[in-house]
């Protein structure tokens, strides 16, 4: 029996039919994945208000609702450009054409497996990254997929570089705070800057306060905008594998751009004649990609999941053939169609990088109220137990203004960062630029550092696990 999802349901999906057990499925998924960004809100709350609340500069009845609403802020305008990295981890096309509950099975994997990890460290008052957890979910569910349907699986590539973000920041933004906070130390030498709160009344001056609370703005702002975007991502993921037919393509690109951006990258070809093999090779595939483009827009509209799969393939191989072009050094353009072509690919991108309105919202909505609710176990840990001391002025605001920049530059190159990992080396390094390795409390960064080497591959073989206990249903 099909079950319309209709307007009253889903007023954002419009007419759409599923069966009554994937429909239920299907509900579970998209309530997973809102209760795993109001787990991040939490859970992640510390990085941005733990230095205003230990340094007195907000009281956490402020802090919190301020840290969430900024959150809320990074989601809702911090664009897709993470969430499309993380959704090219998994083998979204393949799912595509796949039965439905195949799907259902990875999206579940995934957010089942970050969840329970995510609460697990939370409870023991631990720093873990859900960004780390969530990426490993998405490996182990991915692996799980190609041991029974085989095809490309993870996509090592993409792994490679978000790896790489995820193990360089910290050791970024332990360097950048150690500088930091020896540049205040030697330039600055202002004793309120460097002052540890000792009482309940004891306050930081204004303009310190104003430093404080707006470098925890920026980390809530920035939090939000990187670890939010991991949320539209899983969300768009759910969407595409249970309704490909309306979310594998943006519908609301219209087809005059699409088509003004084929007719833009051929002109570029053919004004473009080389005897270079290897750019003709490029330059013949493109050109085969751009016909088969065209004909699929002058043929029936998407109504199906293999027309779907098939369309969304055209626009990622052209704009892989035309990154291809673009670095080929054997391939000299005409001035100005270098820009040309980066600009039909980015309009062909629309096509399939993108979120709804509604997704974004939901997450931002998700991630806001999530900030405001179970923040002290964690607060206390970056707060009290990563140094032997109560934070400064100075180190409290040198971390944040780390964590934010760090974080901030991640997002603007589409990379996911862990918010928490980052600001906790930048007090670990304000910490040790303050009184060297004896103001560290090893114990602490000890269970840190155990909480980053396991959450990889526990996430991973927990994310593996529960996919294939799921496939055994379908």
């Amino acid at each position: 029996m099909l079950f319309p999802i209709n307007a009253v349901i889903f007023p954002f999906l419009g007419e759409v039919n599923l069966s009554g057990p994937v429909l239920i499925v299907f509900l579970i998924c998209v309530l997973a994945v809102i209760c795993f960004e109001f787990v991040n809100g939490f859970h992640d709350t510390a990085n941005a208000v733990a230095t205003v609340i230990y340094t007195k500069a907000l009281k956490p009845v402020i802090a919190v609702p301020w840290s969430g609403f900024w959150n809320f802020m990074g989601v809702l305008l911090g664009g897709v450009s993470v969430a499309m990295g993380i959704l090219k981890l998994v083998p979204l096309n393949e799912l595509m054409i796949l039965p439905v509950e195949v799907g259902a099975c990875m999206v579940l994997a995934v957010l089942l497996a970050s969840i329970v990890w995510n609460l697990g460290t939370w409870y023991l008052g631990i720093p873990c990254s859900s960004s780390h957890t969530m990426i490993g979910a998405m490996i182990g569910a991915s692996l799980g997929f190609t041991w029974y349907y085989g095809g490309r699986g993870v996509n090592w590539h993409q792994a490679e570089e978000i790896g790489l973000s995820l193990v360089l920041s910290p050791l970024i933004g332990f360097g950048l705070a150690v500088l930091l906070m020896m540049f205040m130390k030697h330039i600055i030498k202002s004793k309120q800057l460097f002052h540890i709160p000792t009482g309940e009344n004891d306050r930081p001056p204004i303009l310190i306060r104003m430093l404080l609370i707006t470098t925890c703005t920026l980390v809530s702002f920035f939090h939000g905008s990187n670890d939010g975007q991991k949320g539209v991502g899983l969300l768009m993921l759910i969407m595409i594998a249970f309704l490909p037919v309306k979310f594998a393509v943006n519908h609301a690109v219209p087809e005059q751009k699409i088509l003004d951006a084929l007719s833009q990258t051929e002109m570029v070809i053919h004004r473009n004649p080389t005897t270079n093999t290897a750019a003709n090779r490029l330059f013949s595939r493109l050109d085969s990609a751009i016909t088969a483009t065209r004909t699929e827009l002058s043929g029936k509209p998407i109504t199906d999941n293999q027309k779907a799969y098939k369309f969304r393939q055209l626009i990622q191989k052209m704009n892989t053939e035309v990154d291809a072009i673009k670095t080929n050094r054997n391939l000299e353009l005409r001035q100005g169609d270098e820009a040309i072509l980066s600009e039909a690919s980015r309009e062909l991108s629309k096509v399939t990088d993108f979120a709804p309105i509604w997704v974004i919202a939901t997450i931002s909505v998700s991630l806001g109220l999530g900030t405001m609710v179970g923040w002290k176990r964690i607060v206390v840990t970056i707060g009290e137990k990563i140094g032997n001391e109560h934070l400064s002025y100075a180190q409290g605001a040198t971390a944040e203004i780390v964590a934010a920049t760090t974080i901030g530059l991640s997002t603007g190159f589409g990379l996911p960062v862990s918010t928490t990992h980052v600001l906790s080396s930048g007090i670990a390094g304000a910490m040790v630029a303050s009184g060297g390795t004896k103001n560290l409390n090893n114990g602490t960064l000890k269970n840190i550092a155990i909480a980053w080497v396991l959450t990889l591959p526990v996430a991973i073989v927990l994310s593996l696990l529960l996919f294939m206990f799921f496939h055994l249903f379908i």
